[in-house]
Formats: C-alpha cells, sequence, structure tokens
C-alpha cells in the first residue's frame, strides 16, 4: 500500500491498509457507501474486519477444495 491511501468507504478517512476488488466488497458489504466506482477498493482495518467476519465461510470452503 501507498502511504497517505485512504479507507475508501463515505466518511471513514482512516488510513487504508487492504486493498480489495470493489466488486467483492460490494457483495459482502451491501450496506457501505463507497467513494467512486474504482476498480480496487481501499479499506481501513476495521472496514477489512467486516469483510473478512462476512467472507469467512467462502473463504473455508475455497480452501477446502486445495486439500
Amino acid at each position: 500500500m501507498a502511504a497517505g491511501d485512504i479507507c475508501g468507504v463515505q466518511g471513514c478517512g482512516k488510513d487504508a491498509r487492504r486493498s480489495l476488488s470493489t466488486k467483492k466488497v460490494k457483495e459482502a458489504l451491501p450496506d457501505l457507501k463507497l467513494i467512486g466506482e474504482p476498480r480496487r477498493t481501499h479499506l481501513c482495518k476495521d472496514h477489512y474486519r467486516q469483510f473478512r467476519k462476512k467472507t469467512k465461510k467462502e473463504r473455508e470452503l475455497d480452501r477446502a477444495t486445495w486439500q
């Protein structure tokens, strides 16, 4: 992550920690209002944690197919 990137959620303004596909973020967290429509959305630590909690089951299923 480049220094100075901020969270892509309207009204947040915290420093970004991760960059994810906007499509995946919208599917997992449809209630969030994102700034613009870029390909990738930067998320702060708190919003990334919300994303991980919502996609936990899906990620577990993806890992199970690898074993």
